[in-house]
């Protein structure tokens, strides 16, 4: 199988399956000297964890990381970050029946198409535990941007019909509530809709949005490699995640060029260029224009439900299936932390790549040695 590697400069490579013995990435290309630790790493993975409130599966794992390799006296050493997760609570026999089927809504029958065969258990590489190796990596990219003054913060937008109020926004309640959402009155109505769900036997999908500050003008390349192109390539990524949008997204189609563009003004305190609105979500042309970075990622319901569906096995027959198993009547809650990993990659791969497109850039870096 290849595709399991993502990036340019720095480049991570996931591993590992639902039910294997463990998961993990290997990050090549880190810079050296920055300081790392494990806590640096775990509070990230301990916000997509399972069996942490009503809203996810109730497998239970620690997710503690392990690191093997790329670290030297608390220090990061230029070499490959080799990071593991072992997988502690596998229930492997949960998934004994789905090895003669082709379970709707999942990568079963397309695998089969592709490979000849597949790890039911889980998933194997389609699970969403996958993700572990992509936040492992996003926090420790997250660490070197946040010491270069850039934020990256994703969160749960909606759940279903249930929108959060953004004039409400609560940055702690992102962290404390159990839908990831910045507004605690929709998180109880967000709840309350995913246990009616859950009731009815059936999952419920939503939107997380992510908000990028700090990333200086002129980051990302004009043609394949647009920084929005890449941020769409690197959440698309995501298991569950089916559309993206930048910015005003989909809204754009409905307005006039007039409504749309976004005016440049001087800022007054600064002296810098600056614009009025942010319609185009801090991209412009491929290349980020200063202002807040936008993104809203999709994300479709659990395909695993315990409600009665039609499918065909193996054998190419129809056939009725009750999935069982321990599963999330919704991802997104979990799946914020992974949207936010993914970007904290691909804004410091471009930022790195951003370092060589100046000849003065070059010549200020090594004139100054």
């Amino acid at each position: 199988m290849s595709g399991s590697t993502f990036g340019k400069n720095i480049k991570i490579t996931t591993w590992g399956e639902s039910h294997g013995e463990a998961l993990g990435v290997v990050i090549d290309g880190f810079p050296a000297g920055m300081e790392l630790c494990v806590e640096d790493i775990q509070k990230f993975l301990d916000r997509r964890k399972p069996g942490t409130s009503s809203a996810t599966t109730s497998r239970k794992e620690d997710d503690k990381v392990e690191i093997l390799s790329g670290l030297f006296e608390g220090k990061t050493t230029g070499t490959p970050i080799s990071l593991l997760v072992r997988n502690t609570n596998q229930h492997s026999g949960d998934y004994s029946d789905i090895a003669s089927y082709y379970r709707p809504g999942h990568a079963d029958y397309t695998f089969d198409e592709k490979y000849g065969f597949r790890d039911y258990r889980g998933g194997g590489r389609s699970s969403g535990r996958e993700t572990i190796g992509r936040v492992a990596a996003g926090a420790i990219c997250m660490k070197l941007l946040s010491e270069m003054g850039v934020d990256v913060m994703a969160y749960t937008k909606s759940i279903g019909p249930v929108e959060a109020d953004l004039s409400k926004f609560d940055r702690n309640s992102i962290y404390e509530s159990p839908s990831a959402m910045p507004d605690r009155e929709a998180d109880k109505k967000a709840m309350d809709y995913i246990m009616k769900c859950r009731e009815e036997q059936d999952s419920v999908g939503g939107v997380i949005e992510c908000r990028i500050n700090g990333v200086p003008a002129g980051i990302g390349d004009p043609v394949f490699d647009k920084l929005d192109a890449a941020l769409s390539h690197a959440v698309m990524s995501v298991g569950a995640v089916k559309a993206i949008e930048i910015g005003d997204g989909v809204l754009v189609s409905t307005r006039k060029g007039s409504e749309n563009n976004d005016s440049f003004a001087i800022d007054d305190s600064t002296h810098k260029v600056v614009k009025k609105t942010n319609h185009a979500g801090g991209i412009l042309g491929g290349i980020s224009d200063g202002s807040e970075i936008v993104l809203r990622a999709h994300v479709k319901p659990t395909p695993s439900i315990a409600r009665s569906q039609s499918t065909v096995n193996k054998d190419k027959e129809n056939v009725e299936i009750n999935i069982h198993g321990r599963h999330d009547p919704v991802v997104v809650p979990r799946a914020v932390v992974v949207v936010e990993a993914m970007c904290a990659i691909t804004v410091l791969d471009q930022m790195i790549s951003n370092m060589s497109s100046r000849s003065d850039y070059i010549k200020q870096f090594y004139l100054q040695k």
